[in-house]
Protein backbone atom coordinates (compact mmCIF):
# COMPACT_ATOMS: atom_id res chain seq x y z
CA UNK A 1 0.00 0.00 0.00
CA UNK A 2 0.94 3.65 -0.75
CA UNK A 3 0.99 5.83 2.61
CA UNK A 4 1.38 9.28 3.32
CA UNK A 5 2.46 9.80 6.82
CA UNK A 6 2.55 13.78 8.23
CA UNK A 7 4.07 14.93 10.97
CA UNK A 8 6.95 12.99 10.83
CA UNK A 9 9.14 14.27 13.61
CA UNK A 10 5.67 14.48 16.32
CA UNK A 11 5.87 11.85 19.33
CA UNK A 12 3.57 9.99 17.24
CA UNK A 13 4.53 10.61 13.59
CA UNK A 14 7.76 9.33 14.42
CA UNK A 15 6.63 5.64 16.14
CA UNK A 16 4.57 5.40 13.13
CA UNK A 17 7.32 5.49 11.00
CA UNK A 18 8.67 2.45 12.16
CA UNK A 19 4.94 0.72 12.99
CA UNK A 20 3.51 1.66 9.21
CA UNK A 21 6.88 0.44 7.68
CA UNK A 22 5.65 -3.64 7.08
CA UNK A 23 2.49 -2.68 5.59
CA UNK A 24 3.72 -0.90 2.33
CA UNK A 25 5.46 2.23 0.29
CA UNK A 26 5.86 4.96 3.31
CA UNK A 27 6.51 8.54 2.56
CA UNK A 28 6.43 10.92 5.74
CA UNK A 29 6.71 14.59 5.53
CA UNK A 30 7.05 17.20 8.28
CA UNK A 31 6.82 21.09 8.44
CA UNK A 32 9.64 21.14 5.53
CA UNK A 33 8.00 19.23 3.11
CA UNK A 34 4.41 20.32 3.50
CA UNK A 35 3.33 23.07 5.84
CA UNK A 36 -0.19 21.79 7.19
CA UNK A 37 -1.25 25.52 7.15
CA UNK A 38 -1.00 25.95 3.75
CA UNK A 39 -3.93 24.53 1.72
CA UNK A 40 -2.35 24.33 -1.75
CA UNK A 41 0.51 22.49 -0.26
CA UNK A 42 -1.28 20.08 0.75
CA UNK A 43 -3.52 19.11 -2.37
CA UNK A 44 -0.48 19.27 -4.23
CA UNK A 45 1.54 16.57 -2.25
CA UNK A 46 -1.63 14.27 -2.28
CA UNK A 47 -2.24 15.03 -5.79
CA UNK A 48 1.36 13.88 -6.77
CA UNK A 49 1.60 10.93 -4.19
CA UNK A 50 -1.73 9.62 -4.42
CA UNK A 51 -1.77 7.40 -1.89
CA UNK A 52 -3.73 4.55 -0.83
CA UNK A 53 -3.60 5.78 2.96
CA UNK A 54 -3.16 8.63 4.18
CA UNK A 55 -1.80 8.97 8.03
CA UNK A 56 -2.31 12.54 9.92
CA UNK A 57 -0.90 12.28 13.22
CA UNK A 58 0.81 16.42 12.60
CA UNK A 59 -1.26 18.89 15.02
CA UNK A 60 -0.55 22.59 16.37
CA UNK A 61 -0.30 21.05 19.85
CA UNK A 62 0.89 24.40 21.74
CA UNK A 63 -2.30 24.19 24.00
CA UNK A 64 -1.49 27.32 25.99
CA UNK A 65 -0.26 29.21 22.89
CA UNK A 66 -3.55 28.39 20.76
CA UNK A 67 -5.20 30.77 22.86
CA UNK A 68 -3.42 33.60 21.47
CA UNK A 69 -2.94 31.94 18.06
CA UNK A 70 -6.56 31.02 17.05
CA UNK A 71 -6.12 31.30 13.28
CA UNK A 72 -2.43 29.49 13.68
CA UNK A 73 -4.48 26.52 15.71
CA UNK A 74 -7.26 26.40 13.16
CA UNK A 75 -5.39 26.06 10.03
CA UNK A 76 -3.54 23.17 10.75
CA UNK A 77 -6.31 21.30 12.92
CA UNK A 78 -9.45 22.42 11.55
CA UNK A 79 -8.58 23.15 8.12
CA UNK A 80 -6.15 21.10 7.15
CA UNK A 81 -7.67 17.58 8.04
CA UNK A 82 -10.85 19.29 6.04
CA UNK A 83 -8.68 19.49 2.66
CA UNK A 84 -7.51 16.17 3.21
CA UNK A 85 -10.54 14.78 3.16
CA UNK A 86 -11.60 16.17 0.49
CA UNK A 87 -7.89 15.25 -1.65
CA UNK A 88 -8.73 11.16 -0.21
CA UNK A 89 -12.23 11.19 -1.15
CA UNK A 90 -11.41 12.48 -4.90
CA UNK A 91 -9.02 9.10 -4.54
CA UNK A 92 -10.93 7.32 -2.68
CA UNK A 93 -8.54 6.45 -0.38
CA UNK A 94 -8.39 6.36 3.38
CA UNK A 95 -7.57 8.87 6.23
CA UNK A 96 -6.52 7.71 9.45
CA UNK A 97 -6.37 10.88 12.13
CA UNK A 98 -5.38 11.58 15.50
CA UNK A 99 -8.16 13.55 18.19
CA UNK A 100 -7.88 14.67 21.65
CA UNK A 101 -9.60 14.31 25.37
CA UNK A 102 -9.82 18.23 25.39
CA UNK A 103 -12.50 18.04 23.11
CA UNK A 104 -14.22 17.62 25.76
CA UNK A 105 -14.96 19.76 29.15
CA UNK A 106 -14.35 16.93 31.58
CA UNK A 107 -17.93 17.85 33.62
CA UNK A 108 -18.60 14.11 32.82
CA UNK A 109 -18.08 11.71 36.35
CA UNK A 110 -17.40 8.36 34.36
CA UNK A 111 -15.17 8.38 31.00
CA UNK A 112 -16.48 9.60 27.86
CA UNK A 113 -17.46 7.43 25.11
CA UNK A 114 -17.68 8.22 21.12
CA UNK A 115 -21.08 9.12 21.49
CA UNK A 116 -20.48 11.83 24.36
CA UNK A 117 -20.93 15.86 22.48
CA UNK A 118 -17.74 17.29 22.01
CA UNK A 119 -17.67 20.64 24.38
CA UNK A 120 -14.28 22.15 24.49
CA UNK A 121 -12.61 24.55 27.32
CA UNK A 122 -10.02 26.38 24.21
CA UNK A 123 -8.83 27.05 21.45
CA UNK A 124 -6.88 23.90 21.00
CA UNK A 125 -9.70 21.39 21.81
CA UNK A 126 -11.97 23.21 19.56
CA UNK A 127 -9.11 23.22 16.83
CA UNK A 128 -9.18 19.70 17.10
CA UNK A 129 -13.42 19.34 17.78
CA UNK A 130 -14.13 21.10 14.16
CA UNK A 131 -11.23 19.57 12.39
CA UNK A 132 -12.44 15.68 13.42
CA UNK A 133 -15.59 16.90 12.30
CA UNK A 134 -14.84 18.49 9.26
CA UNK A 135 -12.99 15.35 7.96
CA UNK A 136 -15.58 13.07 8.73
CA UNK A 137 -18.32 15.23 6.62
CA UNK A 138 -15.71 14.83 3.58
CA UNK A 139 -14.45 11.57 3.35
CA UNK A 140 -16.62 8.54 4.35
CA UNK A 141 -13.27 6.08 4.13
CA UNK A 142 -11.82 7.36 7.75
CA UNK A 143 -10.45 6.25 11.12
CA UNK A 144 -9.94 8.94 13.94
CA UNK A 145 -8.60 8.06 17.36
CA UNK A 146 -9.50 10.00 19.92
CA UNK A 147 -6.96 9.89 22.48
CA UNK A 148 -5.19 10.82 25.68
CA UNK A 149 -2.00 12.18 27.92
CA UNK A 150 0.65 11.03 24.91
CA UNK A 151 4.09 10.98 25.73
CA UNK A 152 7.18 8.97 24.21
CA UNK A 153 10.62 8.40 24.35
CA UNK A 154 10.89 10.99 21.35
CA UNK A 155 9.77 14.77 21.48
CA UNK A 156 8.36 16.81 24.63
CA UNK A 157 5.63 15.10 27.16
CA UNK A 158 5.11 15.31 30.75
CA UNK A 159 7.16 12.13 31.53
CA UNK A 160 10.13 13.90 30.28
CA UNK A 161 9.72 17.03 31.85
CA UNK A 162 9.11 15.51 34.74
CA UNK A 163 12.81 13.18 34.68
CA UNK A 164 14.44 16.45 34.48
CA UNK A 165 12.89 18.01 36.94
CA UNK A 166 13.63 15.10 38.89
CA UNK A 167 17.57 15.41 38.36
CA UNK A 168 17.33 19.74 39.27
CA UNK A 169 14.82 19.59 42.61
CA UNK A 170 14.10 17.83 45.60
CA UNK A 171 10.75 18.78 45.80
CA UNK A 172 7.90 19.71 43.19
CA UNK A 173 3.96 20.30 43.11
CA UNK A 174 2.09 19.01 40.20
CA UNK A 175 -1.79 19.16 39.88
CA UNK A 176 -3.41 16.08 41.57
CA UNK A 177 -7.41 17.05 40.53
CA UNK A 178 -6.86 15.92 36.45
CA UNK A 179 -7.22 12.53 35.69
CA UNK A 180 -6.76 11.06 32.72
CA UNK A 181 -4.45 7.71 30.84
CA UNK A 182 -1.48 8.45 29.66
CA UNK A 183 -1.27 6.71 26.45
CA UNK A 184 2.60 5.89 24.69
CA UNK A 185 2.88 7.41 21.44
CA UNK A 186 4.29 3.17 20.20
CA UNK A 187 0.66 2.02 21.69
CA UNK A 188 -1.11 4.85 19.03
CA UNK A 189 1.44 3.76 16.30
CA UNK A 190 1.21 0.02 16.56
CA UNK A 191 -2.61 -0.05 17.31
CA UNK A 192 -3.11 2.16 14.09
CA UNK A 193 -0.81 -0.29 12.33
CA UNK A 194 -2.35 -3.06 13.24
CA UNK A 195 -5.84 -1.84 12.73
CA UNK A 196 -4.55 -1.25 8.84
CA UNK A 197 -2.97 -4.64 8.51
CA UNK A 198 -6.86 -5.91 9.29
CA UNK A 199 -8.16 -3.28 6.45
CA UNK A 200 -5.41 -4.64 4.03
CA UNK A 201 -7.01 -7.97 4.72
CA UNK A 202 -10.85 -6.97 4.54
CA UNK A 203 -12.86 -8.44 1.92
CA UNK A 204 -15.43 -5.74 1.49
CA UNK A 205 -13.46 -2.51 1.94
CA UNK A 206 -17.24 -0.86 1.51
CA UNK A 207 -18.28 -2.94 4.94
CA UNK A 208 -14.87 -2.20 6.78
CA UNK A 209 -16.01 -0.44 10.31
CA UNK A 210 -14.79 3.09 9.62
CA UNK A 211 -15.21 6.07 12.45
CA UNK A 212 -14.37 7.50 15.51
CA UNK A 213 -12.68 5.14 18.19
CA UNK A 214 -11.46 6.26 21.47
CA UNK A 215 -7.44 5.01 21.90
CA UNK A 216 -6.23 5.18 24.92
CA UNK A 217 -4.25 2.96 27.64
CA UNK A 218 -5.80 1.06 29.99
CA UNK A 219 -6.46 2.22 34.02
CA UNK A 220 -6.42 5.74 35.13
CA UNK A 221 -4.36 8.50 37.33
CA UNK A 222 -4.02 12.04 37.70
CA UNK A 223 -0.73 13.93 36.54
CA UNK A 224 0.72 13.68 40.55
CA UNK A 225 0.47 10.52 40.47
CA UNK A 226 1.28 9.94 37.15
CA UNK A 227 4.56 11.65 38.21
CA UNK A 228 5.31 9.91 41.23
CA UNK A 229 5.02 6.83 39.21
CA UNK A 230 8.00 8.04 36.65
CA UNK A 231 10.06 9.26 39.82
CA UNK A 232 9.49 5.93 41.17
CA UNK A 233 10.47 4.28 38.48
CA UNK A 234 13.45 5.88 36.98
CA UNK A 235 15.02 5.19 41.08
CA UNK A 236 13.86 1.55 40.19
CA UNK A 237 15.94 1.46 37.39
CA UNK A 238 18.72 2.92 39.25
CA UNK A 239 18.38 6.66 38.10
CA UNK A 240 20.53 9.07 40.08
CA UNK A 241 18.24 12.05 41.03
CA UNK A 242 17.37 14.61 43.52
CA UNK A 243 13.56 13.88 43.37
CA UNK A 244 12.24 11.03 45.70
CA UNK A 245 8.61 10.46 45.00
CA UNK A 246 6.92 11.11 48.53
CA UNK A 247 8.37 14.84 47.62
CA UNK A 248 6.37 15.39 44.76
CA UNK A 249 3.22 17.06 45.93
CA UNK A 250 -0.45 17.57 45.02
CA UNK A 251 -2.27 20.77 44.88
CA UNK A 252 -5.29 21.35 43.05
CA UNK A 253 -5.58 23.01 39.25
CA UNK A 254 -6.92 26.26 40.25
CA UNK A 255 -2.88 26.89 42.62
CA UNK A 256 -1.65 26.48 38.64
CA UNK A 257 -3.16 28.94 36.41
CA UNK A 258 -2.52 28.74 32.69
CA UNK A 259 -4.10 30.07 29.99
CA UNK A 260 -5.72 27.43 28.51
CA UNK A 261 -8.21 25.38 30.52
CA UNK A 262 -7.63 21.90 31.14
CA UNK A 263 -10.80 18.93 31.10
CA UNK A 264 -10.81 17.86 34.69
CA UNK A 265 -12.02 14.65 33.35
CA UNK A 266 -10.10 13.38 30.17
CA UNK A 267 -11.15 9.07 30.76
CA UNK A 268 -11.89 7.74 27.37
CA UNK A 269 -13.84 4.38 27.33
CA UNK A 270 -12.17 1.97 24.82
CA UNK A 271 -14.87 -0.63 24.70
CA UNK A 272 -16.06 0.03 21.03
CA UNK A 273 -12.20 0.15 19.37
CA UNK A 274 -11.42 -2.84 21.64
CA UNK A 275 -14.58 -5.13 20.68
CA UNK A 276 -14.64 -3.64 16.96
CA UNK A 277 -10.96 -5.15 16.50
CA UNK A 278 -10.42 -7.64 18.50
CA UNK A 279 -7.40 -5.61 20.71
CA UNK A 280 -6.45 -6.00 23.79
CA UNK A 281 -5.21 -2.31 25.39
CA UNK A 282 -1.79 -2.40 27.67
CA UNK A 283 -2.06 -0.58 31.13
CA UNK A 284 -0.62 2.95 30.93
CA UNK A 285 2.32 2.12 33.08
CA UNK A 286 3.56 -0.52 31.04
CA UNK A 287 3.79 1.81 28.14
CA UNK A 288 5.72 4.53 30.79
CA UNK A 289 7.90 1.69 31.71
CA UNK A 290 8.93 0.51 28.56
CA UNK A 291 9.54 4.60 27.73
CA UNK A 292 11.64 5.10 30.66
CA UNK A 293 13.89 1.92 29.76
CA UNK A 294 14.47 3.53 26.56
CA UNK A 295 15.38 7.03 28.02
CA UNK A 296 17.65 5.49 30.28
CA UNK A 297 19.27 3.54 27.68
CA UNK A 298 19.87 7.02 25.95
Amino acid sequence: MRILLTGKNGQVGFELQRALAPLGTVRAVGHAECDLADEQAIRRLIREWRPEIIVNPAAYTAVDRAESEPEAAFAVNSRAPEVIGEEAARLDALVVHYCTDYVFDGSKSGAHSEADIPHPLGIYGKSKATGTQALRRQVKKHLVFRTSWVFGAYGNNFAKTILRLAGEREEIKVVADQSGAPTSAALLADVTAQILGQYRRWPDREQFPYGLYNLAATGETTWCDYAKTVVATAWRDGRDLKLRPENILPIATAEYPLPAARPANSRLATDLLRHTFGLRLPPWQEGLGHVLQQLHRT
